[in-house]
């Protein structure tokens, strides 16, 4: 393992205990929010642990000054994004290229792969999580697809797992950005178990000792103790997702969505759909719908597509910096003003002839960054 000793500092730490790979994303001051370099760091471990027998399995935490753990993930370090947006970097590339084929990595890795979602769990950190074997959610835990915020759509294999979530949940989380607790993300079938964050640091501690020999018996033995809190968030909706949001969230396109939320008096997820990127609202919902009907590897490669049009929108004749994108994440993270120009200004002038062209590849399939993905078992 001396080819991973360089990684027992800075923003990734991993070492092996026992039978078992740890990885802590240690970037607490950024709510351990994901550089291109720590992308690259996690998958080398992975892949490196992958073909090592003497790792059976692997788990990851985030690290941070409140609770346990801190934070997990508040997603992909989307100041980076827009430094890189208006230089041309070519950085930006690699990072969604390298970072969708984490996802990918984790979706598929062939040992347990167990992720502690305690504190924020955005973005990045979704990507990072909802592929794993056993998702760990606490009281703690907040978790949400919020990129409609910032002029973008929920990347990462968003499209994927929100699609799965029951009813028109997944296109309600995509559009609006909505903050889940642990109980709602084990609801939302976006964690597989609910446990009292005080107790982290001791089942931390427990993983090198579990019997890895039979993985069945390893699980069973590490969740048995939350069987009951884990079942009754599984059955317990949550009083805010009510028949008439499903009904309105499962409409044709994002204006009909606002006139069954206004003929219904919500108010609130009016609100949060206004404060987003009209453009991208109807991305998102075509990227939801599409991704339905498709495997990981082909959705992550439609997502590679429609991350470079949102930073490259071409077919809208405008150039990296009049982006939705970069104007979403100047308004909420550079500047602050929090008064994003979107362009489109009004749900209602959004036409299709500006939402299809971000699902048409700009590459041939043989040159496409991800073309050599696969679905063992999407």
């Amino acid at each position: 393992m001396k080819e991973l000793a360089v990684l027992t500092q800075g923003d990734v730490l991993a070492e092996v205990q026992g039978q078992v790979g740890l990885i802590t994303l240690n970037r607490a001051k950024a709510l351990n929010a994901l550089s291109l370099d720590m992308v690259r760091r996690i998958s080398h471990v992975l892949l490196a642990w992958q073909g090592d027998d003497r790792v059976q399995a692997v788990a990851m935490r985030g690290m941070g000054k409140e609770g346990a753990f801190g934070a997990f993930c508040a997603g992909g370090d989307i100041r980076f994004f827009h430094t890189a947006a208006l230089a041309g970097d070519p950085r930006l590339e690699d990072f969604f290229t390298e970072e969708y084929r984490l996802n990918h990595l984790i979706h598929h890795y062939t040992k347990p792969c167990w992720v502690f979602m305690d504190g924020v769990v955005m973005g990045g950190g979704m990507g990072l999580a909802q592929g794993a074997g056993l998702r760990i959610a606490t009281e703690r835990t907040k978790m949400a697809m919020p990129e409609t915020m910032i002029g973008l759509f929920p990347d990462v294999g968003g499209g994927y797992f929100l699609s799965r979530c029951q009813g028109a949940l997944g296109e309600y989380l995509g559009l609006t950005g909505h903050m889940l607790n642990g109980a709602e993300a084990v609801y939302a079938g976006l964690a597989d178990v609910l446990v009292d964050s005080q107790q982290l640091s001791q089942m931390w501690a427990q993983l090198p000792q579990l019997n890895w020999a039979q993985p069945a018996e390893a699980l069973r033995q590490f969740t048995q103790g939350f069987q009951a809190a884990t079942q009754d968030a599984q059955h317990h909706q949550p009083s805010w997702w009510t028949d008439s949001l499903n009904q309105a969230f499962a409409a044709s396109d994002v204006p009909s969505i606002v006139k069954a939320l206004e003929a219904s008096n919500n108010q609130h997820a009016l609100d949060a759909l206004h404060k987003r990127s009209p453009l991208m609202l109807a991305v998102t919902l075509m990227q939801v719908r599409r991704a339905r009907q498709m495997n990981l590897s082909d959705e992550l490669r439609m997502e590679r597509d429609m991350v470079r049009h949102s930073f490259h929108p071409l077919h809208l004749q405008r150039t990296p910096a009049q982006s939705d994108t970069v104007e979403g994440i100047r308004a909420l993270a550079v500047d602050k003003d929090h008064s994003p120009r979107w362009s489109p200004a009004h749900i209602e002038e959004v036409s299709p002839d500006m939402v299809t062209p971000f699902f048409i590849s700009p590459w041939p399939l043989s040159a496409h960054p991800l073309a050599d993905l696969q679905a063992p078992a999407d």
